[in-house]
């Protein structure tokens, strides 16, 4: 009985400590990645500030090539938005255009329904640089107790990056044969 009190008390103690380390984690989180595209800024700048250009690249098209989806506002710039419903990898939410400066940056809106409720800002910016465009994809927002504690078993950075390594890669194909 000694034993199995203090096996108790230690899981306990050890559950504890993980979610203490879990509160004290940053309260806000950011992933970024970047590529260099052999195109100019501006027709990269095309397969972002639009939404349905953007459709050809995106690594969650892949994902759910059935998912449904509702666009709404301009075609292109702000106000521009997307709405979609798909499969467990993509779930629900809505993308929208919030900012632009062409043609070196883009801001967007992510309100995520689920899996998991969530607003963040998404950014695209890209800089000329020897005759390519450098791309930078980046993805800020709070991170409430729920995602700190999901992250001291995921490593969302890596996560998250895959998926934005693996939609810069397809915007450089798709960029680059125009």
């Amino acid at each position: 009985m000694l034993k199995t009190l203090a096996l108790a008390l230690a899981l306990a103690a050890a559950l504890a400590f993980l979610l203490i380390v879990a509160a004290a984690r940053p309260d806000t989180f950011e992933v970024q990645r970047s590529a260099s595209i052999q195109a100019p800024p501006d027709t990269v700048f095309g397969l972002i500030n639009d939404l349905r250009a953007f459709s050809t690249w995106s690594p969650y098209e892949k994902k759910d090539p059935a998912m449904k989806k509702h666009y709404s506002g301009p075609v292109a710039g702000r106000g521009a938005a997307q709405a979609w419903e798909g499969n467990r990898e993509v779930g629900k939410g809505r993308l929208e255009i919030t900012d632009v400066a062409a043609p070196s940056r883009v801001t967007m809106e992510l309100h995520m329904i689920e899996p998991l409720e969530g607003r963040n800002t998404v950014v695209f910016t890209l800089q000329p640089h020897a005759g390519a465009t450098h791309v930078t994809w980046s993805m800020h927002g709070p991170a409430p107790y729920i995602s700190k504690l999901m992250g001291m078993f995921f490593d969302m950075d890596s996560m998250i990056g895959r998926d934005f390594e693996a939609g810069l890669a397809e915007l450089k194909r798709v960029a680059e044969a125009r």
